[in-house]
């Protein structure tokens, strides 16, 4: 786990679609990390398209997110966030969503070649909840905002050639195949 957040990038002009999905449950907490990652991305992209999607809890965001993700190439967005708070109890039910919340969300980021954003956080109190979610050296919601242009940058030529649904240019066509001599053709008995 990180202790810090990651530097501040210089603000681009880059345009991009972004859109945040977040739980509503435990809404101290969520509503601070959409803030913190709508000013934060505010600051590094200051041309950016926001959307903000509130969803009842956890569990719901991958859903949401997939039928974001399924809008026509020019509605979809560059990249999505995950925000939510999930605090452990005395069971096992928090680890379970936690883990099953992650795997839909990495399948997503595959499955439409997008970068999801994954801070969903699975905690163990409210004293972490706070110094995630509200304090500002560990804050997620930042911290996400931050992750954005730099993941952007780093998959734009992928991103970009699977949503014109273009096949690629750079196609590879593999030689003709030479035909086998048999060994009469080849003089050899």
């Amino acid at each position: 786990m990180s202790t810090e957040l990651p530097r501040r990038q210089r603000a681009t002009g880059t345009r991009a679609k972004i859109c945040i999905v977040a739980s509503e449950y435990n809404e101290q907490y969520t509503q601070a990390l959409v803030e913190n990652c709508s000013e934060e991305l505010k600051t590094v992209l200051p041309s950016v398209r926001l959307e903000i999607i509130r969803v009842p809890g956890a569990f719901e965001i991958p859903v949401s997110i997939k039928s974001v993700l399924s809008r026509s190439p020019e509605k979809r967005p560059d990249a999505v966030v995950a925000l939510g708070v999930i605090l452990r109890g005395s069971t096992d039910h928090a680890d379970l969503i936690g883990s099953t919340i992650t795997q839909a969300l990495m399948q997503l980021a595959l499955e439409f070649t997008t970068p999801v954003i994954h801070e969903v956080l699975l905690l163990n109190d409210e004293k972490q909840a706070f110094a995630r979610c509200i304090a500002s050296q560990l804050n997620r919601g930042r911290e996400a905002a931050r992750i954005i242009p730099i993941t952007l940058s780093s998959l734009s030529p992928c991103s970009h050639a699977t949503k014109s649904d273009k096949p690629p240019s750079n196609t590879f066509t593999p030689p003709p195949r030479r035909r086998k001599r048999n060994r009469r053709e080849s003089g050899i008995s």
